[in-house]
């Protein structure tokens, strides 16, 4: 399908929790827990991403490109809800992470917010410009990462809980679905290709250092673990086993946003996401319930 040709919507889903086990990978608590730092890090960061792009929606000229960023922010939205209560799911289950997500949070509100970096003297026009470079380096990730999800069958070879595997693949999907509007946006406002340059390589160690810092975290406290680490073995046996993505797909993503001619559209299958999305429980139910008002 022609993403001109496609709108983009919330789907106000719901998912319950009460049947997930702590490792929902079964017999593989490495997996289950370096694909939870998503939970860590996702709520506070969408919902800066919104207040970011809310703040940004006066600098869209484009009618079609107001109703893209209007759409992804309600997207953005539920997805920060629906892994808020993946996070009280943990808590119940003796895996408390509010030490860690406390950092996520100031980093978002504070290093990250209206005040740029601790109060530096940046023009307010510039700092949103530069939010809006560095989210759109995260949705290229993102995109990435959607697309994973949506295509490798390892977490269903594993017997993954379906569950916590149509989270995933929904929230896969609709990233997928609005790969495209950070960087447009992020184009209609600047198309600075410096300043796209300079977010990339800014954003990917970070990413990377927040990963590998929340497996180790949420590894350390998991309760069954008894302040078990993580080792470098764990992670090359699950990404050969297509549990978790394998750096080199990661890595491999960012030459691509580099080049001079990149656009998002190349990146995923929308067809796949829309197919993905006409199947998921959590979808189809959200769907069922907004029709029936």
């Amino acid at each position: 399908m022609s993403a001109d040709a496609y709108q983009i919507h919330a789907r106000r889903v719901h998912f319950d929790w009460d049947g997930t086990p702590l490792h929902w990978v079964p017999g593989d608590p490495f997996s289950t827990q370096t694909i939870n730092v998503l939970h860590l890090l996702l709520p506070a960061g969408e919902r800066w991403f919104c207040e970011v792009y809310r703040q940004g929606l006066p600098l869209v000229k484009s009618d079609r490109l107001r109703e893209e960023v209007k759409g992804f922010i309600g997207q953005e939205a539920v997805h920060a809800r629906a892994h808020q209560h993946v996070l009280d799911h943990l808590v119940r289950q003796g895996l408390d992470t509010t030490a860690y997500t406390n950092r996520i949070e100031w980093m978002f509100s504070r290093l990250l917010g209206d005040r740029p970096l601790g109060r530096l003297p940046v023009p307010t026009r510039r700092w949103l410009i530069d939010r809006m470079a560095i989210i759109a380096a995260i949705e290229h990730f993102t995109c990435v990462l959607g697309n994973w999800v949506l295509e490798q069958k390892g977490l269903d070879e594993a017997g993954a809980d379906p569950t916590m595997l149509d989270l995933l693949r929904w929230h896969g999907a609709e990233e997928v679905e609005h790969a495209s509007v950070a960087y447009d946006l992020f184009q209609e406002a600047s198309g600075s290709y410096p300043r796209r340059v300079f977010a990339m390589v800014t954003v990917a160690p970070i990413l990377l250092w927040l990963w590998v810092v929340g497996t180790r975290f949420l590894v350390r406290h998991d309760p069954t673990l008894r302040g078990a680490k993580p080792r470098w073995r764990d992670y090359k046996r699950a990404a050969r086993r297509g549990r978790v993505p394998h750096l080199r797909s990661l890595f491999g993503a960012i030459p691509r946003y580099l080049r001079r001619d990149h656009h998002p559209s190349k990146e995923g299958s929308l067809d796949r996401a829309i197919a993905y999305l006409a199947v998921s429980p959590a979808a189809q139910a959200a769907s069922r319930e907004q029709r029936a008002g």
